[in-house]
């Protein structure tokens, strides 16, 4: 029989490449998205497939999809910063009340849940790097809580309908992914920094460049969320690229890439910008073998190529 997959948030950047993912591995994929965030684009190559099917529908209110359904994958929400500041009433509803009716739509299909969670779920940590057994430093009442705590909710709430319910549930801690389909000015440092350099505008660092995070490709993502959708582990599991870089040394790597003649230049930091973001990955490698192949540079030459081709559509 063939397997059906809802995918909510699938117009996103990683939800469409999940769509992808799951269609390939012969997979029927009902994709759900508001398009608040997401976008048409992203998955216009499959219209005319005929395992696919898209809905235009805010997940905060009622699911209703007819017949069977094997997996439901919960990706809908704002991602990036400028996001969910701009948006913070509708990413703490889509955390809450969309994770509630995407449990209610597995509980009802007897489906296997998947949760997309993030590492901002660790906050700013003071354990590094961050392991799945690490509870996390998070401002629930600063301006990124929104995000960081509808995340921790929607694990609290996932891990509660596993229990109670008894609901077959899988929750990934997504660190910070990059590739094709990602938003030029979605706010985050890779396509910020990617359409300064190929603009020639400076690069904008906040406060001395010092702070780390990790890149994964968004192929190697979406091979670790597979993974753990076919496994059975049902805490929490890291996904995520180990190699830690500052944020300087990053700006530096676009501008050398772009061959751009972009200087940089520094701007205050922002509240409770994480300092270091480095996922220990020891779990997946151990119980998914799974890990990221892509480098960053083949990575970024990727994307940079992807961005040019979208400077020369505006």
């Amino acid at each position: 029989m063939n397997k059906i997959a809802v995918v909510t948030g699938g117009a996103g950047f990683i939800g469409s490449h999940l769509c992808d993912r799951l269609i390939k591995e012969n997979i029927s994929v009902i994709c759900i998205d508001n398009l608040l965030t997401g976008n048409i684009e992203n998955i216009s190559h499959l219209f005319g497939n005929e395992k696919f099917t898209f809905i235009k529908h805010d997940v905060t209110n009622y699911i209703y999809v007819s017949g069977k359904v094997d997996y439901v994958l919960h990706f809908a929400s704002p991602a990036s910063p400028i996001d969910y500041l701009e948006l913070p009433i509708q990413t703490l509803k889509v955390g809450s009340l969309g994770t509630h009716k995407a449990l209610g739509l597995a509980k009802d299909k007897g489906a296997i849940f998947l949760l997309a969670s993030t590492s901002e779920v660790y906050g700013d940590p003071d354990v590094h790097p961050q392991t799945e057994t690490y509870w996390g430093n998070v401002n629930p009442v600063g301006p990124r809580g929104v995000y960081d705590e509808a995340k921790r909710f929607a694990e609290a709430l996932t891990m509660a309908y596993n229990r109670f319910h008894k609901i077959d549930t899988r929750i990934v801690r997504i660190f910070n992914t990059y590739g094709p389909r990602m938003r030029l000015k979605d706010g985050r440092a890779l396509p910020t920094f990617c359409l300064q350099a190929l603009t020639n505008e400076d690069l904008t660092i906040f406060g001395e460049g010092n702070q780390t995070r990790s890149f994964c490709y968004v192929s190697d993502t979406v091979d670790g969320i597979f993974k753990l959708l076919m496994s059975d582990i049902v805490d929490p599991v890291n996904i995520g690229n180990p190699e830690e870089t500052t944020i300087l040394r990053f700006a530096e790597e676009i501008i050398r890439l772009t061959n751009s003649n972009s200087k940089i230049i520094n701007l205050a930091l922002p509240e409770d910008d994480p300092k270091i973001r480095q996922p220990n990955i020891s779990k997946a490698k151990n119980l998914l073998h799974w890990e990221p192949i892509v480098g960053r540079e083949e990575g970024l030459l990727i994307t940079i190529d992807y961005f040019k081709k979208k400077l020369e559509l505006i």
